[in-house]
């Protein structure tokens, strides 16, 4: 029996990544809630909308009726936030699931960034923090970032004694920090339920876009394991976390912050052979977690990716061969995709075609004999419109021209091979 699963809040980077991690496991059956309809709703196919935001005070209510109402077993929190609330509550013997996270105490020190660096004082480079008043012109630039806070949300760089004026006016909390102008690094870590160190692995920022990286590649460092050693030693840690570094003007290595959740950017290291989600919620359960690496170096390079909700309803599909299902003599996989996610509805597909070689021999060459349910091959003095029956149909072909006569004669949707994302379904 599959063991259930809420992300939440789903749609975030994290939540996603969570989901790719997951989505595909024969043990667990994944649940996305989320307090707008963000882009989880798009990804999730159990998606749950409309829950209170975690700051308010109907939250838990809500979160402990999804509970009783779905059968979870597990929340998995995709928020900072999110985690301490759902650590406290858990930790209070207020839910009847398990959290994936560190435990309570971890979570508070790991949400304030000074909590964090005055653990560390003296174990790991912390940053150095000032007291505005104390602050000359010979300690610029400094470094102003939230105690509280995530990715590079409300943080700033001040280059003169005006612009630390200006910015601690706006926001009076802020930390003042020591400016690091070196390579930040993010280290991927997972601790099992013994407490013991199983896998550390850093990873530079290549390229960075509204906070997010976009761009990542894996280094090797021995000092990632030393400090993750230091780190894993001195707080009580489960599961999946990761920690941040950037270098000072020394290129030393000085701590960031330290995070008790899946990071967005991890499919770098799931890549490689790490799924540090599913070994989070196996060592939850118990298990004698192992974790291997695959002997290769992964970039992992980002974009927006598109998905699309569509009202079309369709029972037959009429698509055309050359330059389609098969593109440069190559069977193109993204349309061979949506071909088995119509094979998995029930759909009818007819493959019609005006290919010049001998259809069946064409076929077998390429391994599709068998995949669909009707061949229609048309002759030159022949139209494809002539043989579309029925009114749930739909057509796909390269060609604007046979497309138009498609649309005009039966007035059906019509699409090529770069309108095919569109269709694909949530799996």
């Amino acid at each position: 029996m599959k063991r259930n699963v809420l992300v939440f809040p789903c749609g975030s980077e994290i939540g996603l990544e969570i989901f790719r991690s997951m989505n595909l496991s024969t043990h667990f059956e994944l649940w996305g809630g989320s307090s707008v309809d963000d882009h989880g709703k798009f990804v999730y196919k159990n998606y749950i909308g409309n829950i209170p935001d975690v700051g308010d005070q109907s939250f838990l209510q809500k979160i402990k009726e999804i509970v009783k109402k779905y059968n979870i077993d597990f929340i998995f929190p995709a928020h900072d936030s999110v985690i301490l609330k759902l650590a406290k509550e858990k930790a209070a013997g207020k839910l009847d699931c398990d959290v994936i996270t560190s435990p309570l105490s971890t979570c508070e020190i790991a949400r304030s960034k000074k909590k964090t660096y005055d653990f560390f004082t003296n174990i790991i480079p912390t940053p150095k923090i000032y007291q505005k008043s104390d602050l000359s012109e010979n300690d610029l630039p400094v470094f102003l970032k939230p105690d509280v806070g995530q990715g590079s949300k409300g943080v700033h760089l001040a280059n003169t004694m005006e612009e630390v004026e200006f910015y601690c006016k706006n926001n009076p909390s802020l930390l003042l920090l020591e400016f690091l102008p070196g390579k930040e690094y993010t280290v991927d870590c997972f601790s099992n339920k013994d407490g013991k160190l199983l896998f550390v692995q850093g990873r530079v920022r290549n390229r960075v876009l509204n906070g997010i990286s976009v761009n990542t590649s894996s280094v090797k460092d021995d000092r990632f394991a030393e400090l993750a050693e230091k780190i894993n030693n001195k707080l009580q840690l489960r599961g999946v976390w990761f920690f941040q570094v950037k270098e000072n003007r020394m290129k030393d290595l000085v701590l960031l912050e330290i995070a008790s959740r899946v990071a967005g950017t991890m499919g770098l290291v799931r890549a490689e052979g790490v799924n540090l989600v599913l070994a989070s919620i196996f060592d939850a359960m118990g298990y004698e977690v192992d974790i291997f690496k695959n002997n290769y170096d992964m970039v992992i390079d980002r974009a927006l990716e598109n998905k699309f909700k569509h009202d079309l309803e369709y029972g037959h599909v009429y698509l055309d061969l050359d330059d389609l299902v098969i593109y440069e003599d190559k069977v193109n996989p993204a349309v061979m995709a949506f071909v088995y996610q119509c094979i998995n509805k029930g759909v009818v597909l007819h493959l019609i075609t005006k290919h010049r070689q001998v259809l069946s021999e064409t076929l077998e060459k390429h391994r599709l004999t068998g995949v669909f349910d009707e061949l229609i091959p048309v002759n030159g003095q022949q139209e494809k419109s002539d043989y579309i029956k029925e009114r749930d149909s739909i057509f796909i072909d390269d060609s604007f021209s046979e497309r138009k006569k498609i649309h005009e004669a039966h007035g059906i949707p019509v699409f090529d091979s770069h309108m095919l994302e569109s269709l694909m379904e949530k799996f």
